[in-house]
């Protein structure tokens, strides 16, 4: 701010009658007037002020108020950690940093003295200690597609397989490693799309199979749905078990239907059919049990455990075989279970198969005999879900579509995260 030249006349009292050869009221303005309080958290700022910012404990956002042309707000930096943990910089609306109005201003000089002034609304808030790189998001993420449907046949309908597991964060499904973070950019759209899972196989003529669960997108990466169940072989379309994220189990007989085939670090193999029993579903985390025996549905592959939201929580289980009525008082006559991750348990002798669990991946149960056992078709696979987390710096919005969130920007304990779970629908988010 500007400062008139006091005189000794003004500080003795003697009269006046020009100030620098200018006559009529003087205005005195004393410089900034500095906020006593330390700023340790992110903060408005006011123009006119200055403020003592400390970022010892992590990153502080400042948000610059209205521009108006010549006035100042002044950031020092209290602990001398600005390099460390530096200072973001939000203009007004669509105003200006630095002469841009797409990226943030930032403070990272050791010790800065920063002087802000707002010029006009060409070039808005500027400083020389401030400066206009692009703030990156680093983000980790969980993407797990739809479940597959479980398959319906007259003698044992197949586990529908998990949808595709992709994480940064522990392993990735079919045995894949972490995979890398992305590294985004603030005020930027980014596609979200959740997928639903697979709808279990129908009771038509002699039970049908069941169908595949749908893609979960997040960015630039892309979770393959859930195989679907086999159903009854009356042609190999239907009985053979679906490629996906998981493969889907094959239906009924091993002699007529093939497994389907998981995603390479994304899910495993479905189990192949008995005599009458449908095979596993594949799982995150392993493959499906094959149908053994007479009459015994293989189990569902296990899904996998991923600690992102800072607990751990097991997803993409596949979904358990079916079986038929006993032949013979020796025969077991059991459905397979369903994976770990809460995968659809297989229908057994008059009991319906299971749904995979909402939000999960997980594959749905095959049915039973439906003719003597109970009128059961196969069960849906459980619909896919997207984690998102990234620097509590930032706070996710959704500008545009039908995303729904079950938690968003929820602190993540012990660390300086947040985290946010997107559980249906397509739409944009942006980090903001």
């Amino acid at each position: 701010m500007a400062l008139t030249k006091l005189t000794q006349n003004l500080i003795d009292g003697t009269i006046v009658t020009s100030v620098n050869s200018q006559t009529g009221a003087v205005t005195l303005e004393t410089g900034t007037d500095w906020v006593s309080t330390i700023q340790t958290s992110n903060f408005t700022a006011v123009a006119g002020k200055g403020y003592f910012v400390n970022t010892t404990a992590g990153t502080i956002t400042i948000n610059l108020p209205a521009g108006v042309v010549g006035t100042e707000i002044v950031i020092q930096d209290y602990a001398g950690t600005f390099a460390t943990n530096k200072v973001l910089l939000n203009a007004n609306g669509s105003e200006k940093i630095q002469g841009s109005s797409t990226i943030q201003g930032q403070i990272t000089t050791k010790n800065a003295t920063a002087t802000l002034v707002y010029q006009d609304a060409i070039k808005g808030w500027t400083s020389q200690d401030v400066i206009t790189q692009p703030t990156n998001v680093i983000t980790n993420y969980l993407v797990i597609a739809g479940g597959g449907g479980g398959g319906c046949a007259n003698g044992g309908g197949a586990g529908g397989g998990a949808g595709g597991y992709r994480t940064t964060i522990g392993t990735s499904g079919g045995g894949g490693s972490a995979e890398s973070t992305l590294t985004l950019l603030p005020s930027t759209n980014y596609t979200v799309t959740i997928g639903a899972g697979g709808a279990g196989g129908a009771i038509t003529g002699t039970g049908q199979k069941g169908v595949s669960g749908s893609n979960s997108l997040f960015s630039t990466i892309t979770s393959i749905g859930g195989g679907h169940g086999g159903g009854h072989p009356t042609s190999a379309s239907n009985s053979n078990g679906g490629t996906g994220g998981s493969g889907g189990g094959g239906g009924k007989d091993s002699t007529q239907s093939t497994p389907g085939s998981g995603t390479t670090n994304q899910g495993y193999d479905g189990g192949t059919a008995g005599n009458n029993a449908g095979g596993g579903g594949g799982g995150a985390g392993a493959a499906g049990s094959n149908g053994s025996g007479n009459d015994i549905g293989g189990n569902g592959g296990n899904g996998v455990s991923s600690s992102i939201i800072g607990s751990a929580v097991t997803r993409a289980g596949g979904g358990g075989g079916g079986c038929e009525v006993p032949n013979s008082a020796s025969d077991a006559g059991s459905g397979g279970t369903g994976g770990g991750g809460t995968g659809g348990a297989a229908g057994s002798v008059g009991s319906a198969p299971t749904a995979g669990t909402t939000n999960t991946g997980s594959g749905g149960g095959g049915s039973g005999d439906y003719n003597t056992g109970g009128n059961y078709p196969g069960q849906n696979g459980g619909s896919g879900i997207v984690i998102l987390r990234y620097p509590n710096s930032f706070n996710l919005t959704n500008p545009g579509g039908s995303l729904t969130f079950s938690q968003q920007d929820t602190p993540i304990s012990g660390t300086s995260d947040l985290y946010t779970e997107i559980t249906s629908g397509t739409g944009n988010i942006q980090f903001n």
